[in-house]
């Protein structure tokens, strides 16, 4: 069977509005799964992220590429008649449009749901925006950033006592990529029954408030916010970062068999099995400032190396930190194929799905802005070549 055929989106066909992150991601999600992904960018411009990051390629950055893999490109002015007209026919012909215009910015351009649908009753139309829609804040931009703040995220991050610290990524813009692309498959799939397509809408606010999750219900149960623990886990000790003699290693140490393990066969130090104080995982959560200081000194003896050997031959879990371009780098990430070559010594990381024991493929690079104008335009909508001619002589596309 053909590749692409093989895939499970196979002949479903996306038209990404979007722009940045979020919106992206979810369109990225659907491509990788085998749907024909069509991204409209502006004609000069493109998307934000091409000015984002470290250049990649002519036009391309990393921001740009880690979010835009397994798509096409179209530049089209949306502030003209005759663009408009190009993406209402792309609409017209596709199963899934995903947009993050502000509030009612689809709408005043005549993209909006219901005049899509209109011609289009299958389409399942996807809306990202920064806060519910039918709120009073509907009309807010939406930032990361801001929604890590003002979701809780932030509050529960960073070093005990410390300030809030934001997640290395953007945290909050991806999982809400991820969801839309949960929702709008299950769309799809109720389509399948009854033939009629629906709009899904994701805030970034209500998906950083999901991403709390445990902490969050905590924070409810008990009235107050949970204390941060840095690398430190709040309930299970040790469990956490910590200083080998060369470097940082983790260690988790998940039940009290797995701590006679570690203190007698890797530390070498059965007394800390029999003090009270450390017994159990209540006791050494309870005494944590006892034990942390004296299990951070005998550590620092180690090296990693022998450390973590001997952390696995008793079946502790345990793994160096690594820095990130010597874990994408490294054997393991390379006999996974999770990193994809690119011309021009650039790189795109692969799709994390594996269907049947085999990890879905890269079909397409990240594209230059507008690459594929000229093949959608004839291929898809069928425009001659002097209309194509034309369209690019007025600045229309690109």
């Amino acid at each position: 069977m053909d590749a692409v055929a093989d895939l499970p989106l196979s002949g479903i066909r996306v038209l990404d509005l979007s722009r940045v992150l979020a919106g992206p991601w979810c369109a990225q999600v659907l491509g990788d799964l085998g749907a024909d992904v069509i991204k409209v960018e502006h004609p000069e411009r493109g998307d934000d992220t091409r000015d984002w990051g470290v250049p990649t390629s002519p036009g391309n950055t990393s921001y740009f590429d880690s979010v835009n893999r397994n798509k096409r490109s179209i530049g089209v002015d949306l502030a003209t008649p005759e663009g408009l007209a190009i993406v209402r026919a792309l609409a017209r012909d596709s199963d899934v449009l995903v947009q993050n215009f502000k509030t009612g910015g689809a709408e005043k351009l005549g993209l909006g749901y219901a005049a899509l649908a209109a011609e289009n009753p299958g389409l399942i139309y996807c809306s990202i925006a920064g806060y519910s829609s039918d709120g009073s804040e509907a009309g807010r931009p939406g930032y990361d950033l801001v929604v890590q703040g003002e979701s809780g995220v932030m509050a529960l991050n960073g070093e005990a006592g410390g300030p809030p610290l934001k997640f290395g990524v953007a945290a909050v813009d991806l999982f809400t990529g991820q969801f839309a692309a949960q929702a709008v498959l299950a769309a799809l799939y109720q389509r399948e029954r009854t033939g009629r397509g629906r709009t899904v809408d994701l805030a970034l606010f209500d998906c950083g408030v999901a991403l709390t999750s445990y902490y969050g219900l905590e924070a409810l149960a008990r009235g107050i916010d949970p204390p941060r623990y840095g690398n430190a886990h709040p309930s299970i000790v040790p469990y956490g970062v910590f200083e080998a003699g060369d470097g940082p290693v983790v260690i988790t140490v998940g039940n009290n068999g797995q701590y006679r393990r570690f203190c007698e066969q890797v530390l070498e130090r059965p007394d800390w099995v029999a003090d009270p104080r450390f017994a159990t995982n209540l006791d050494r959560s309870r005494n944590r400032a006892a034990f942390i200081p004296v299990l951070e000194a005998e550590l620092a003896k180690w090296e990693r190396a022998p450390l973590i050997a001997r952390l696995r031959a008793a079946g502790i879990p345990c793994g160096e930190v690594m820095g990130l371009r010597e874990a994408l780098t490294c054997d393991r990430a390379r006999e996974a194929g999770l990193v994809v070559a690119a011309p021009e010594n650039a790189h795109v990381l692969a799709p994390p799905y594996r269907l049947d024991g085999r990890r879905l493929p890269v079909r397409r690079m990240p594209p230059g802005l507008g690459d594929s104008s000229a093949e959608i335009l004839a291929e898809q909508l069928e425009y001659p070549q002097d209309a194509r001619d034309a369209l690019r002589a007025k600045g229309v596309v690109r």
